[in-house]
């Protein structure tokens, strides 16, 4: 083998490990930018209401993604409090989109913890978490890659303005090869 055949396997070998060193699946970023009031539902004697999330997610990864619809789970003092229909979609590679979700707060939940929840009105902070598993793939060349994320946030907001105060989100990614 002559010099230029080595050269061009360690280039070759070079090149093929920045690939697989920038490839490497990165977790997502989750960041609530606000949520809005949209409505209260008299469900008697209690109050639904509704709201919209408005989520920025970051695809730091160099490939796109597709996922499927889901749903997310909102709590409060560690009880079921509502839920937010994901609808399914795609991602451009490393970049951001913001997504607004319509959640829906179940009163009669709320009404357990009534204590609390003034005691967080007066106060004017409120701590949720919230849970979400998202599953779809990523096409790198022509193999699709599956993949699931699961995202546990946990939100500090003014129950009166209902403005985010501070937040915690923490995603685990695995990727399936297919």
């Amino acid at each position: 083998m002559n010099w230029t055949s080595s050269a061009f396997v360690a280039a070759a070998t070079a090149a093929a490990a920045a690939v697989v060193l920038v490839a490497k699946p990165r977790d997502p970023d989750f960041h609530l930018i606000s949520m809005e009031l949209t409505s209260f539902k008299l469900n008697f004697p209690v109050l639904d209401a509704e709201l919209i999330l408005t989520i920025q997610i970051t695809n730091p990864n160099i490939t796109s993604i597709t996922y499927s619809s889901t749903e997310m789970s909102i709590f409060y003092s560690g009880d079921l409090l509502g839920t937010a229909p994901v609808e399914a979609g795609s991602q451009p590679p490393r970049s951001s989109q913001v997504l607004r979700i319509p959640a829906r707060l179940n009163g009669v939940q709320l009404a357990h913890h009534v204590k609390e929840f003034v005691s967080d009105l007066a106060k004017r902070e409120m701590v949720l978490d919230a849970s979400v598993d998202i599953e779809g793939f990523a096409k790198v060349m022509w193999w699709d890659h599956k993949f699931r994320v699961h995202v546990d946030s946990h939100v500090t907001v003014d129950p009166v303005f209902l403005d985010v105060i501070d937040q915690e989100n923490k995603s685990a990614l695995d990727v399936f090869a297919s």
